[in-house]
């Protein structure tokens, strides 16, 4: 029986906590439970769960798209604070791939671990070692090798 998706997000933020980017994505479609997993993880470790559209959303409003593109990784460690939590789980994080906002969505994830573990709800899927992001015709599509992060999935039991 595969390991439930919130015990494996434990389990690995663990293993990562001596890392010099400690990044975890959450990988799989949209209904597959991430946001379910990550609630449970947040209940068992009361590592703070936040909103990323919600909250960058807020602090974007008066901006420019100049300004937006040019502010986003400082807003976005806004977003996740200074405080002193050794864990911090990311949830709806669709803004960050807006073309608009000229940005490398994985890059601005892993500067953001650099300091604390930070567990990422990606809607995607892991293809030949590859992480993708979108549908190859999307104007958002991403597409990177799995490395310098661990991932946790429904599919995966290790």
């Amino acid at each position: 029986m595969a390991e439930p998706l919130a015990d494996q997000i434990i389990r690995k933020s663990k293993q990562i906590a001596e890392l010099y980017h400690r990044l975890m994505l959450v990988v799989a479609t949209a209904g597959a439970g991430k946001t379910t997993a990550l609630q449970d993880v947040r209940d068992r470790t009361s590592a703070p769960l936040l909103n990323v559209n919600l909250e960058l959303s807020r602090r974007m409003l008066d901006l420019t798209e100049r300004q937006r593109a040019l502010q986003l990784p400082r807003l976005l460690q806004e977003v996740i604070g200074n405080g002193n939590e050794e864990m911090i789980l990311l949830d709806n994080i669709e803004i960050i791939f807006d073309v608009g906002l000229k940005q490398d969505p994985l890059r601005l994830l892993q500067g953001l671990s650099r300091n604390k573990t930070v567990v990422v709800a990606w809607n995607g899927t892991i293809i030949d070692g590859f992480l993708t992001y979108g549908e190859p015709a999307h104007p958002e599509y991403r597409r990177y090798p799995i490395r310098d992060f661990f991932v946790a999935t429904p599919d995966v039991t290790t």
